[in-house]
């Protein structure tokens, strides 16, 4: 007998994603979850290329918004607003879903009750290939698998929530962030706050689709990750003492080290004196060897020489921590916590009503 509800509602936000789409779909298309269980929901969030005409072709309902683009904080509370499950199911357009993908977040949600969110990780071959995508694809896997069990945190790449939580904690914030950036963890954040169970089942995969380049990560990991963290972070009081997944004691002391350990090669460049590279080498060095199991497991998957590629860029990944660190305190001292932009602003304290809807304000955390 055919359910009067969906079990599980998937939402997926797309911008641009005509090129991608097809394959995130169909991946959706091969669950052995059956078809009756879950509905979908892609939100279309102004798209100028053929994602709304794709997406008819796989989704029960497709939502387009018009005008410019809202971020993906803004197109899951849309998609959300007209869902009829129990659990809802965020992926992101550039992932492909393995087949038990969504039969195992049923299984967590039935049998764990107290569970009121999960995610998932990456899988272990990402499908484009390359040092850099390859490294940021496996890192992910990597720092997932790291830390399987209970999480103060939570991604919506390949994660879901209990409806009723996540009406609870105030869905998304789409006031504060209207491009993608942590707009996941800051929800995470807010659904621990209310005393509910995040959980990390990194067995739980998705393929990401995206192809990385050099530029792509360092913009990802000022703009749109380290500096907004940062911020968060200030905001809630835990920009020292917060322990969660890369804000480990240690991950702080190797950012540390490697500030020190740059400063004291730029002072062997402007002052021509080698020596200063002698102290610059005893930084380093317990950075590799707190590494030394992130860098055995790259040794492992892809060998040797792709091991030494991945030292200078996990090195950067540290150096952008300094940097964002910086400026995430230097914004907080000059301008305050992050605002949309004038006009949301100006019709949000008018109270203007519009489709699609502005962006509501919330508190940061609950």
């Amino acid at each position: 007998m055919k359910p009067s509800r969906p079990f599980l509602s998937v939402i997926m936000p797309a911008h641009q994603g005509a090129a991608m789409l097809p394959r995130s779909l169909s991946s959706l298309m091969a669950s052995d979850l059956p078809r009756e269980s879950w509905e979908l929901i892609v939100v279309d969030d102004a798209s100028t290329d053929e994602t709304a005409l794709i997406a008819a072709g796989y989704a029960d309902t497709v939502v387009r918004l018009p005008g410019r683009p809202h971020g993906p904080a803004y197109a899951r509370n849309r998609g959300f607003e007209v869902s009829r499950g129990e659990i809802v199911v965020f992926v992101d357009a550039d992932v492909s879903l393995h087949v038990d993908t969504l039969r195992r977040f049923a299984e967590v949600f039935c049998q764990e009750p107290d569970v009121s969110a999960v995610f998932g990780s990456y899988d272990d071959e990402p499908a484009e290939k390359g040092l850099i995508t390859e490294y940021r694809n496996l890192l992910h896997h990597y720092v997932h698998h790291r830390n399987v069990g209970d999480a103060e945190t939570f991604w919506a790449g390949c994660g879901a929530v209990r409806s009723a939580v996540f009406r609870k904690a105030g869905m998304y914030d789409e006031w504060h962030y209207s491009r993608p950036q942590i707009e996941d963890i800051e929800l995470g954040h807010r659904i621990r706050a209310i005393g509910h169970r995040i959980a990390l089942r990194p067995e739980i995969q998705g393929k990401h689709l995206k192809r990385w380049t050099l530029r792509q990560v360092i913009r990802t990991d000022l703009n749109d990750r380290g500096v907004p963290w940062t911020r968060f972070l200030i905001m809630q009081g835990e920009a020292i003492t917060s322990r969660t997944l890369n804000l480990r004691t240690i991950e702080r002391i190797n950012t540390a080290l490697v500030a020190l350990m740059i400063f004291f090669i730029l002072g062997a460049a402007f002052r021509l004196d080698l020596r200063w590279l002698i102290p610059a080498a005893f930084c380093l060095l317990p950075v590799i060897v707190s590494n030394r199991q992130l860098y055995g497991f790259f040794l492992r998957n892809r060998g040797a020489l792709f091991m030494l590629g991945v030292i200078p860029l996990n090195l950067l990944y540290y150096a952008l921590n300094n940097v964002s660190f910086a400026f995430g305190w230097l914004l907080h001292g000059t301008v305050g916590g992050p605002r949309p932009d004038p006009a949301v602003d100006a019709f949000a304290e008018l109270g203007v009503q519009t489709w699609p809807p502005v962006p509501a304000k919330r508190k940061i955390s609950a």
